[in-house]
């Protein structure tokens, strides 16, 4: 026999290009590559994302991913220290002008490649992490095909332009890399601030994002341009738990990056919305265990990842909870006790486990006989 538990609720419902005329458009995108993602990559709205495209200093949003990759793997830390070679300090353009054989922690580094854009640091960590720039441009290869990225290929970890060879991607694979980064909060520390130093504050940096002032609630990631490329970004905002990812390559001018980010941003907020599985504060309460060494095991979603949903179909979701009230000894965490079934108006839409929170061993025969035993004693001690 099952409990079922109704309630409201939410559920994914995602058109990208589908609104109400109530809802907020987007308008006219000047980018020749564009997209709006949310941070688990569902796509809200594209244009020619699968074009590719010079991304400039986009390009760094790849170095930045295998710098948190080594270093939450161990393979580096953020106390390295990265000493500057001849190629690094001959790097042009936005840089912290490292001289040859100057040395600095891998976090200075890394935070000046975040906020100042530094091209001589972005070479410097590569070789720090690759052996070579060479190699770590392979590496930067290998990630972008690992995460699917069709329309990528680094020559260099800057973005820089360079003879004969010239950095392509898409606005949807800079959307992949930049959701794999984002599984690194930490980097957060470092796309979100505005202004900082090194060098033991004698040198300053300044945040090349000025999104982070311009617009509410933006905390990254990265910004670039050439001439050749032009104004470039991958930006990502969060408001009331929905982290959005938008990427514009190609545009005219910064004000056209500026305009087109801070419109596709603004589609995504006023049309779509999170919600959590379970109501705030709602548990799934304890599932009865038969010859268990516990009397019960606590119940629990398998993936509690919160859900979009376009705002305009908030009205007649229900939610349905189905859950086992006993189960039979071994029971394993993991072990499917259930499930949370998304409805609107009666017709199924999502589907979630509910699964044991933790695993609850068998009783064994001596177990058994002395439970009978302690039950025997007690009723003959109430008979008397």
């Amino acid at each position: 026999m099952k409990r079922w538990f109704a309630a409201a609720a939410a559920v994914f419902c995602v058109l990208a290009v589908s609104i109400t005329a109530s809802a907020v458009e987007v308008g006219e995108i000047h980018a020749k590559g564009a997209i709006l993602t949310t941070e688990d990559g569902q796509v809200l709205f594209e244009q020619n994302a699968d074009a590719s495209y010079p991304p400039a200093s986009v390009t760094k949003i790849m170095t930045m991913l295998l710098t948190m990759e080594a270093v939450d793997s161990g393979k580096a830390s953020l106390e390295d220290t990265v000493t500057a070679s001849a190629h690094a300090a001959e790097m042009g353009g936005s840089q912290i002008y490292l001289k040859e054989g100057e040395q600095m922690s891998l976090d200075d580094m890394l935070k000046s490649i975040a906020v100042a854009s530094a091209n001589d640091a972005a070479v410097a960590v590569a070789e720090h992490l690759g052996g070579s720039e060479e190699a770590f441009v392979s590496m930067m290869n290998d990630r972008a095909a690992a995460l699917g990225c069709t329309g990528t290929t680094f020559v260099n970890p800057n973005g820089l332009d360079t003879d004969g060879e010239e950095t392509k991607t898409t606005a949807r694979d800079l959307a992949l890399i930049s959701q794999e980064l984002l599984k690194h909060e930490k980097i957060l520390d470092y796309t979100s601030i505005w202004m900082d130093t090194v060098r033991n504050g004698e040198f300053g940096l300044a945040n090349t994002n000025k999104m982070l002032k311009l617009y509410d609630g933006m905390i990254g990631l990265k910004t670039g341009y050439t001439s050749t490329a032009g104004y470039c970004i991958s930006a990502v905002a969060e408001r009331d738990g929905m982290r959005l990812i938008a990427v514009v390559l190609g545009e005219p001018d910064k004000d056209s990056r500026n305009g087109d980010i801070t419109a596709l941003l603004n589609y995504g907020f006023a049309n779509y919305a999170v919600a959590e599985i379970l109501e705030e504060g709602q548990e799934l309460g304890d599932v009865t265990v038969e010859l268990g060494m516990q009397d019960s095991v606590q119940a629990k979603l398998k993936d509690d990842t919160a859900i979009l949903l376009e705002k305009s179909a908030e009205e007649g979701l229900t939610r349905e909870i189905q859950l086992k009230e006993h189960v039979s000894a071994p029971v394993q965490a993991g072990d499917v006790l259930g499930e949370v079934i998304l409805l609107q108006d009666g017709e199924e839409l999502e589907r979630r486990e509910i699964v044991a929170a933790d695993s609850v061993e068998r009783k064994g025969i001596s177990d058994i006989f002395r439970d009978l035993l302690g039950y025997l004693l007690m009723k003959k001690q109430v008979s008397w």
